[in-house]
């Protein structure tokens, strides 16, 4: 039985704060996924979904109709204007969103295999590079992405949305600083994974083309604007450059990390050929 909601009352104002509130979100454990291909993925993907707002007033696709035979998730009737500003579309556009449980930041989330790539993310701070960032890895084969430090959150409507459904495919973990992924990369290598922490930075000692990133390797990304702290430099085995010509000093982090992670994905193709 579905639950209507034609008014501002407390249950959608719980649906806003999802959207807007990152410290409620983080309290409730749950998010706000848009759009027919992130929805789509998160039920594929096994994610759980806690309910799904739709609009009674239309006729649904088989689409939407499907999702709503599922077991489990609440169901919300909105009003179409109430679900327009969840949606964050225009009146009409969107007749179906989903609320999902946010899982535990658990690095134990990210495989290892012998081939291991991974992201890790210094204290990013817009949303939509996370977003980028997260969807490049799907693309070029990572593993996981792991954000460090106070930065934008992977579970930001901005950065959900910027995925495109890869947040769904790709293990996102997120953990309080450099010690703590540190802490995992030992336990990896000392169980027979000997991964390489490759840092990208303007001033870096190497070339990125001239660094093997064929085995297992874990690139780091800095912040858009102040690059790596010094504490994740001192972790890394390798600081690579991207090699760049005309005025551009510098390329943002989700340009940077889409570059590392398709020479990553372009040297481990010519090796199998």
């Amino acid at each position: 039985m579905a639950q209507k909601i034609t008014k501002r009352n407390a249950r959608f104002q719980q649906l806003e704060t999802l959207l807007t509130n990152r410290t409620k979100r983080g309290r409730a454990g749950q998010f706000v996924v848009q759009g027919v291909r992130p929805v789509t993925l998160a039920v594929e993907q096994g994610w759980q979904v806690d309910a799904i707002c739709y609009d009674d007033s239309r006729r649904l696709s088989d689409w939407a109709r499907d999702l709503l035979r599922i077991d489990g998730p609440e169901h919300l009737a909105l009003a179409p204007d109430l679900l327009a500003e969840v949606a964050e579309k225009p009146e009409g556009e969107a007749e179906l969103v989903a609320v999902v449980a946010i899982p535990d930041d658990d690095l134990d989330r990210v495989p290892v295999p012998a081939d291991f790539l991974g992201v890790v993310l210094d204290r990013p701070t817009q949303p939509g590079n996370v977003g980028s960032i997260i969807r490049s890895a799907d693309a070029f084969g990572a593993h996981g992405v792991i954000v460090t430090g106070h930065g934008a959150d992977p579970y930001d409507p901005r950065a959900v949305r910027a995925t495109t459904g890869s947040l769904f495919a790709v293990p996102v973990v997120r953990a309080p600083s450099h010690r703590e992924v540190m802490a995992q990369v030992a336990e990896w290598r000392a169980a027979g994974t000997p991964v390489t922490v490759v840092a990208t930075d303007e001033d870096g000692d190497a070339d990125i083309a001239d660094v093997d990133l064929t085995g297992p390797v874990l690139l780091l990304v800095g912040n858009e604007t102040s690059g790596l702290t010094r504490a994740w430099r001192e972790q890394a085995d390798v600081v690579a450059s991207i090699p760049m010509v005309g005025a551009a000093s510098s390329l943002n982090a989700a340009n940077a990390a889409s570059v590392v992670l398709y020479e990553a994905r372009r040297q481990r193709d010519a090796r199998r050929v």
